[in-house]
């Protein structure tokens, strides 16, 4: 699927986010699970900056979406920095500035929350804690198993098991960047949500 996307702004004050005109797709994860990666991956262009190291970014990185031939954009991307959710823990939440457990919450025109988990390591405390969140605040979600490519076929599907039976009513994609594997996949989805939340306006 090849899409045009332009990086649109970069923003923490909830005042400065783009106008809630329409459907918005949010990246979440921790530092290192390549949500960067999977962005590029998705969009087929180096928008999204990518680094060996974690970021420290304090503000959401949004991205317009449009498809081939369309004068005007169809979707956002927001790449949320990572984690830290207040009415997580605290250890957690101290990472995180104060403005993203609301715009999860409140952003009228979220239409789906892509939580990207590293299949590669057992599952994270953290991780869990990402889900529960997402999946008690009511957003649609997809679990995005990262770096897929890593693991061999049993391996990958010892994994997504495992995630199925702690998170059963969750959609899980494994996805790798560097071979493009579950990329369709994924893109279905988000154009489900996106459509579906068109579709209620």
């Amino acid at each position: 699927m090849r899409v045009i996307s332009r990086f649109l702004m970069s923003a923490s004050d909830p005042n400065h986010f783009p106008a809630p005109t329409l459907p918005e797709v949010a990246f979440l994860g921790r530092s290192n699970v390549g949500k960067s990666s999977v962005i590029n991956s998705l969009l087929g262009a180096k928008v999204a900056k990518t680094s060996s190291t974690p970021r420290r970014t304090r503000s959401i990185n949004f991205f317009e979406v449009r498809w081939p031939g369309k004068p005007k954009p169809e979707l956002i991307f927001a790449d949320l920095p990572g984690y830290g959710y207040a009415k997580i823990s605290r250890e957690v939440s101290e990472q995180w500035p104060s403005f993203i457990e609301p715009y999860l919450k409140e952003r009228s025109c979220l239409a789906l929350c892509l939580a990207l988990v590293d299949v590669n390591v057992a599952p994270q405390a953290s991780d869990r804690q990402l889900l529960d969140f997402l999946e008690s605040s009511g957003r649609s979600l997809v679990i995005v198993a990262t770096k897929s490519d890593r693991l061999s076929g049993n391996q990958l599907g010892n994994a997504v098991r495992t995630m199925t039976q702690e998170h059963p009513g969750a959609h899980i994609v494994p996805y790798s960047a560097r071979t493009g594997a579950g990329r369709e996949e994924l893109w279905k989805h988000i154009k489900v949500e996106t459509e579906n939340y068109a579709a209620r306006l």
